[in-house]
């Protein structure tokens, strides 16, 4: 597994400030080729949190996160863990152009003054050796304080450490890894038929995780769990991951944030200018884009159907 770690650890090379790496050599060229004009103006945001990415799998919607970081500018982007599955990677090599594409894309950002903080979680375990390091100017780190801009202290952690399962029971992990592996892959079939029909991204297996009883008694447990170690050290709120759900909640004077993942719902948290943290779901909104543009192209021919017809009842009329 060592090979496939060096690897990894390789596309992070590490890079000085004034931007040769830490080894001496030329930083990529790509790292300055200017982004490609969109017809879309850049979200500002002060700070993002994703995780739960999972590249190396084909359960990862790589894709379609390349398309949210290219929509907006922040000051720092957190990715929360799991970011690279280390678990899946160690059973076969899979990393197709679009996993690419999203290290360039948050090498690009750190290169263009985003700070950029990777807290290890329990698939990308193998970084959690290099905490404290800099690769390629994303700081690694096991967690974090974020101060919000209206002066809150949130507590930033994977949340692995507070999953009874992943903690006291590792092979019922991997086991439970296995199942949810076959979900997923049940979720892209699904997907890629709802793609030939035209038809919008749609999360089979967060449907399903939803309408299980034990795996929403779990959620509620371990949502409770880490906002009591928030109230423990002090915080006035948390933000994690793992557990694929997105979620804003209070317990007490503690706020819950949990930013979701890339592999079923594509969703993210954000930070505007005055310390407001909301949601963002990423596969709705493409869906309400793509509903619309339909509904455009639809009222747009209507239009010319109409106007067809009047030409035509004006020349029988002559």
């Amino acid at each position: 597994m060592q090979t496939s770690q060096d690897s990894l650890l390789a596309r992070f090379a590490p890079v000085s400030s004034v931007g040769s790496t830490a080894t001496g050599g030329k930083i990529p060229d790509w790292l300055d080729l200017p982004d490609p004009k969109g017809f879309r103006p850049k979200r500002k945001y002060r700070t993002v949190w994703i995780s739960d990415v999972h590249l190396g799998t084909r359960g990862c919607n790589a894709e379609m996160l390349v398309d949210f970081l290219r929509s907006f500018e922040c000051q720092t982007l957190y990715l929360v863990g799991d970011i690279v599955d280390g678990w899946r990677l160690r059973k076969g090599w899979y990393w197709p152009d679009a996993h690419n594409e999203v290290v360039r894309r948050v090498l690009k950002m750190a290169h263009r003054g985003t700070r950029v903080v990777l807290i290890a979680g329990n698939h990308d375990e193998m970084l959690r050796d290099y905490a404290g390091m800099s690769f390629g100017g994303v700081e690694l780190a096991l967690e974090a304080v974020h101060e919000t801009a209206d002066g809150r202290r949130l507590l930033v952690t994977h949340g692995d450490a507070f999953d009874g399962v992943v903690l006291y029971a590792r092979w019922l992990a991997f086991l439970g890894d296995q199942a949810y592996g076959l979900l997923l892959r049940a979720n892209i079939v699904f997907n890629a038929a709802r793609r030939r029909l035209k038809m919008p991204y749609w999360s089979l297996s967060a449907y399903m995780k939803k309408k299980v009883k034990n795996a929403v008694a779990f959620v509620s447990s371990y949502e409770e769990a880490v906002a009591q170690e928030a109230i423990a050290r002090g915080m006035d709120g948390v933000v994690c991951g793992h557990i694929h759900c997105a979620e804003i909640r209070q317990f007490g004077g503690i706020t819950y944030y949990n930013d979701g993942d890339w592999v079923e719902s594509c969703t993210a948290l954000v930070e505007d200018a005055h310390g407001a943290i909301s949601i963002v779901d990423w596969a709705h909104e493409k869906a309400a884009e793509a509903a619309n543009r339909f509904e455009a192209e639809h009222a747009a021919g209507a239009e010319a159907e109409i106007r067809y017809g009047a030409d035509a009842a004006l020349e029988r009329e002559a």
